[in-house]
């Protein structure tokens, strides 16, 4: 076994030219201990995905079971380098590789040493590149674009956790930590929700993988600015789908301090260029859609714009498109439906003095649900 740097005789003098003390090793000395070092195997895998959000699979000839782009990392190579190497080998893919997704620690197995593995998101890609994959004669492989569920099914059991940990932090925004595929207690994505409440129940967090844990929510602050005539002050935004219109307003930064109301009289100076305090707070909207996390509105009351208010508006260059005042009846023309219905409620709440209002996208938290007409006999 090779000796320890810093345990290795040397004859070299305190006052070495090199300016390192005595019996301080040289760079080659580091390098070969080092390098003799047993370690984990290092790889970088892809979670590749197109614009319907169907998973690409692999199925190497010479293996024959399913798996997921990527390989080994070699040499200097960082796990991003590998993966991008193994991408234009396997599939003839050149593209920009992905946020890190996940990371799996595995014990070691057959070939006796430990192995880390880091998933990468890769894409979405457009519908023509996606159709157009190509693996290279050397890696030749059937490539088959699968629905995530598809995908967990044909995927050996080693992978197919990490592919589902992987895409419960893409859409969560967040990162999954794996031991041998299983999520570990903190991690901040792939945990079940069941087993961290079993968690949480039996005190088995630590104050940082309790918040770690947490389920997350994204916050933002809109306001609605009416003119005399009534109508609804939106905004088109030049990111997104076109065509979709909004409040003004937008997320707000709470990891710097931000306020909802503060994150409110900010984003309408931006995108607008109105330096205006906003009025009484309308509403608080709550929406959710299963593995992603809550998405939390404020909407304040802007008050009436005068012809000079409207005058002084300056759009953000790069932000937004245009804007426009639309009468509250070609709402539902313009903007999503939860959208329409917390503008609606809002314009309600400030007409006769009441609110704030809690709203669940869009509609009075205590409203019943309708129900949809059952079919059959009348």
């Amino acid at each position: 076994m090779p000796e320890r740097p810093s345990d290795r005789p040397t004859d070299r003098p305190y006052d070495d030219p090199s300016g390192r003390p005595s019996g301080a090793p040289s760079p080659d000395e580091a390098r070969l201990y080092y390098a003799a070092r047993p370690s984990p195997l290092v790889a970088a895998t892809a979670i590749v995905l197109d614009a319907a959000g169907r998973v690409l699979v692999r199925a190497p000839s010479h293996r024959g079971a399913a798996e997921l782009p990527g390989g080994t990392v070699e040499d200097t190579e960082t796990p991003e380098e590998a993966l991008a190497r193994e991408l234009e080998a396997e599939l003839g893919l050149s593209v920009p590789v992905g946020r890190l997704l996940a990371v799996d620690s595995r014990r070691p197995g057959s070939l006796g040493r430990s192995l880390i593995t880091h998933v990468h998101l890769v894409g979405p890609l457009p519908p023509q590149q996606a159709g157009a994959l190509a693996a290279a004669d050397d890696e030749a492989a059937a490539a088959r674009w699968l629905a995530p569920q598809e995908a967990y099914e044909v995927l050996p059991a080693r992978i197919a956790p990490r592919l589902r940990a992987g895409l419960a932090a893409l859409y969560s925004g967040s990162l999954a930590h794996l031991v041998d595929g299983v999520p570990q207690p903190g991690s901040p994505a792939g945990l079940d929700p069941r087993r961290r409440t079993a968690l949480e129940h039996a005190g088995s967090f630590d104050a940082a993988s309790h918040r770690a844990s947490r389920p997350k929510a994204i916050t933002a602050a809109s306001v609605v600015f009416t003119d005399r005539a009534g109508r609804v002050l939106l905004v088109e935004p030049s990111y997104g789908d076109s065509g979709r219109w909004n409040l003004p307003g937008g997320g707000i930064d709470s990891d710097l301090g931000e306020t909802p109301r503060a994150a409110a009289r900010r984003e309408v100076l931006e995108e607008l260029g109105l330096d205006l305090p906003p009025g009484r707070l309308l509403g608080v909207n709550w929406a959710h859609k299963p593995g992603y996390p809550a998405r939390i509105r404020f909407l304040y009351d802007g008050g009436v714009l005068d012809a000079a208010a409207l005058g002084r508006i300056r759009l953000a260059p790069f932000e937004l498109l245009r804007w426009r005042m639309v009468p509250a009846g070609e709402l539902r023309a313009l903007v999503k439906p939860s959208l329409r219905r917390q503008i609606e409620a809002c314009l309600r709440a400030r007409a006769e003095g009441t609110g704030p209002l809690e709203l669940h996208a869009g509609r009075p938290a205590d409203a019943p649900r309708k129900r949809g007409k059952k079919k059959g006999k009348r």
